[in-house]
């Protein structure tokens, strides 16, 4: 049920509002003045506003900037019995959707708060798209700890080349960002970059997922389908936790890098690709080496240039540009200001231990972005930063 707040000083106008606002199926606050419709604003969240322009305290006018230096992304539609051409086009070049004279015509509010309403939808998937595209199109690394910028300056030396990278590092660390950070800054970013997750997918298929199948192969085959080596032709394919492969899958992508050739299961003919292979694992691959769980040559294939990403206990110095990274993206993706987090907060944050990593410390700021009020502190992160005390 869409939620739309009237802001007027006149009671008849508001009861009217009301009446036929709620027989429409809306929920309807109101305001009897500009600083009480302003200080429902900031606590609650609106589809539509209607809001008078001419009203004591604060009018209209100063309501609708004070909407926008908010980044409250809500449509205002001012109303007036005061109003002129020149009003109506002030009011619109101020930012609101629209300007109605009164007396008001209920359809027309009507037809206006559902046009309103359409437009903040389409606005709103705008927005997710680019959201969307934004985070495919920029991987940036955050950190300036001595760690990190290691990592890098040696992204910078090696990502020119064709050398496969074995990337290590403990979940939640951030491999795959090094690995998109290589692709990106190497001669095939145009090209596609294809990731596979070794440990998601069943053993039984791992096959048929990296090198594809001809029709007929198994039961469910019903058609010929290009396997990730075929798709990342020209481009990267980044194995992530490969220490879970299996051992038949590791002798075909053995023959692939010595090769330059795979076959898709179920058939014999040979299908050459070009593709950069960069591998990711959070286990100790000598260790699974010794217990004959993964292949020597195909790790000295794959282990050409090693880089190895630190846990967050070991690079905590970057905690607060890190926190800051994520504040701006959650903030963004939810439609809300920007939240402030104080220097106590930060403090706190930097004493815990993070086990779960990058990725912990991402779903703790978006936890404390959704409980918080107005700003997070230290007693926040104290409360909320572990949810199992709670």
């Amino acid at each position: 049920m869409a939620t739309i707040l009237v802001i007027d000083d006149e009671r008849p106008i508001r009861s009217a509002l009301r009446e036929i606002l709620e027989f429409e199926k809306f929920k309807v606050d109101d305001a009897e003045d500009g600083l009480a419709g302003l200080s429902m604003i900031e606590k609650n969240k609106y589809d539509v506003i209607l809001c008078d322009i001419k009203m004591p305290k604060m009018d209209g006018t100063e309501v609708l900037g004070k909407i926008i230096s908010m980044g409250i992304d809500v449509p205002v539609v001012m109303i007036s019995g005061h109003g002129t051409v020149e009003t109506a086009v002030d009011a619109i070049k101020g930012g609101a959707f629209d300007f109605i004279q009164k007396p008001l015509d209920l359809n027309r509010i009507l037809v206006t708060i559902r046009n309103a309403m359409d437009r903040a939808d389409l606005v709103q998937e705008t927005k997710v798209l680019k959201r969307k595209v934004h985070k495919a199109l920029t991987n940036e690394i955050i950190g300036e700890s001595a760690p990190i910028q290691q990592i890098k300056e040696m992204i910078d030396k090696v990502a020119p080349s064709d050398a496969r990278v074995m990337i290590t590092g403990a979940n939640g660390s951030g491999k795959e960002l090094v690995a998109r950070q290589l692709h990106e800054k190497s001669d095939r970013s145009k090209s596609p970059f294809i990731e596979v997750n070794c440990a998601a997918i069943p053993s039984e298929l791992i096959e048929s997922e990296l090198f594809g199948h001809e029709k007929g192969a198994f039961t469910s085959a019903h058609k010929m389908r290009q396997g990730k080596f075929e798709q990342a032709n020209g481009g990267t394919i980044f194995l992530d936790e490969i220490g879970d492969m299996s051992l038949s899958a590791q002798a075909k992508v053995l023959r692939a890098l010595q090769e330059h050739k795979i076959s898709r299961v179920g058939s014999d003919k040979d299908i050459k690709v070009d593709v950069r292979v960069l591998a990711a694992t959070n286990k100790d691959l000598r260790k699974e080496i010794d217990e004959n769980n993964f292949r020597e040559d195909l790790y000295h294939r794959l282990n050409v240039i090693p880089i190895h990403v630190p846990a967050l206990n070991d690079r905590k110095d970057d905690i607060p540009l890190l926190v800051d990274h994520f504040l701006k993206m959650i903030c963004e993706d939810q439609g809300i200001p920007l939240m402030p987090i104080n220097a106590d907060a930060i403090s706190e944050l930097k004493k815990l231990d993070w086990t779960g990593n990058i990725r912990e410390l991402r779903n703790v700021i978006e936890r404390l972005v959704i409980l918080c009020d107005k700003e997070i502190s230290g007693a926040d992160v104290k409360m909320y930063s572990n949810p199992a005390s709670n």
